[in-house]
């Protein structure tokens, strides 16, 4: 399989970005919560939504060869929002990477550390990143497990 590769998100993105986001809600999370809150979920993620977004925060995409999206994140500072990976590459380091980029952005605008709030799915995917959870609050989608991780400084070398 073709590396990953991490790029800005483009308009074009909208549909695929989308439906990445479905799919992960119906298949994986859908373990953790109910089907209508799943399905109002996939109704709030529409690619209209993700435009939006793209006019306020960075997002980006994380594709295979010259098309195929397989993941997504966005940031806006050093907060982390919208982290997906289609299911059928989870544990092949998409996440990993995305997360990697958005990370060292952050820590080149001099931020100390990153912030996300994370879904009962995906709340170990963070610890296994060294995220550490700071709090839980409640979103119109339910509890939201919210985490940090220290951003180090690379030495000068």
């Amino acid at each position: 399989m073709t590396e990953v590769t991490v790029r800005r998100f483009r308009d074009a993105d909208a549909e695929s970005v989308a439906l990445l986001v479905a799919r992960c809600l119906r298949e994986v999370n859908s373990r953790d919560y109910p089907a209508t809150l799943i399905e109002r979920m996939c109704d709030h993620f529409s690619p209209a939504r993700f435009r939006e977004l793209a006019t306020v925060r960075q997002v980006f995409v994380a594709q295979h060869g010259p098309s195929e999206v397989v993941g997504t994140v966005s940031r806006d500072g050093n907060k982390v929002y919208t982290m997906f990976v289609r299911p059928d590459q989870a544990g092949r380091g998409v996440g990993r990477r995305l997360m990697t980029h958005i990370e060292e952005l952050a820590r080149g605008e001099g931020h100390d550390h990153m912030e996300t709030g994370a879904s009962l799915t995906g709340h170990g995917f963070y610890h296994r990143l060294g995220y550490h959870d700071v709090r839980i609050s409640e979103t119109e989608f339910g509890i939201n497990h919210i985490l940090r991780k220290p951003l180090l400084r690379k030495p000068l070398i």
